[in-house]
């Protein structure tokens, strides 16, 4: 079917791909913008498993103040070029990724970094609530499971809800930006201070500042 210019523009800036990947989509897709992005977003989590095996070495530091030094971020993000590296998309994501850090606060980029320890006392946590909501042991367990998933989503960055696009996660964020500038892209570390944390002191909910203004 034809689709309109209107309606690729419009795909374009809601999903960063390329004009004529989104008319394809569209024409795909029956001219559902929705179905339309979710095409394309399955079209990127493909050409990002493509480039996964790629080595990644260029980059960029970006860092991110709030609240007059209240909140620091530190993320460093690597690509493949520096030609890459240097442009305003990447600059804009890597960015955008230590605002996100600033406001979501994630304890680790994948779950596979989480360390055993933390995971059995967190199941039990789990396994103790449930108990005491009563219910039936013989499902506690999947229950659990169910839940360590929640944990996940709150402390892996990379699974965690962009914080200025919640219907996106931080790793759908990563494939489309690996779809649409051709590059392998992996987020490699980061460090956020946070100021008096860990002290007995009054503690401001600066997560919420940071998340009003980067929602603002």
């Amino acid at each position: 079917m034809a689709v309109n210019a209107a309606d690729v523009k419009s795909l374009r800036e809601r999903t960063g791909a390329g004009m004529l990947d989104c008319k394809k989509a569209l024409e795909e897709a029956g001219g559902d913008l929705t179905k339309a992005a979710e095409l394309l977003r399955e079209k990127g989590l493909a050409a990002a498993a493509k480039k996964g095996d790629r080595v990644a070495t260029e980059g960029r530091v970006e860092s991110y103040i709030h609240g007059a030094g209240r909140i620091g971020v530190l993320v460093e993000v690597n690509c493949e070029t520096d030609f890459v590296a240097m442009t305003d998309q990447f600059k804009e994501f890597v960015r955008d990724l230590a605002m996100h850090i600033a406001a979501a606060s994630p304890k680790f980029i994948r779950r596979e970094e989480v360390q055993q320890d933390e995971l059995d006392k967190e199941r039990e946590i789990l396994r103790n609530q449930a108990l005491n909501e009563g219910k039936p042991e013989k499902i506690v367990d999947k229950m659990v499971e169910g839940r360590l998933n929640k944990y996940y989503e709150e402390n892996v960055l990379l699974e965690q809800s962009f914080v200025k696009d919640p219907d996106k996660t931080i790793q759908t964020l990563l494939n489309e930006k690996i779809a649409t500038i051709g590059e392998q892209i992996s987020i490699r570390r980061f460090v956020r201070f946070e100021l008096g944390e860990g002290l007995e002191k009054k503690q401001d909910n600066f997560v919420e500042e940071v998340m009003a203004q980067v929602k603002a």
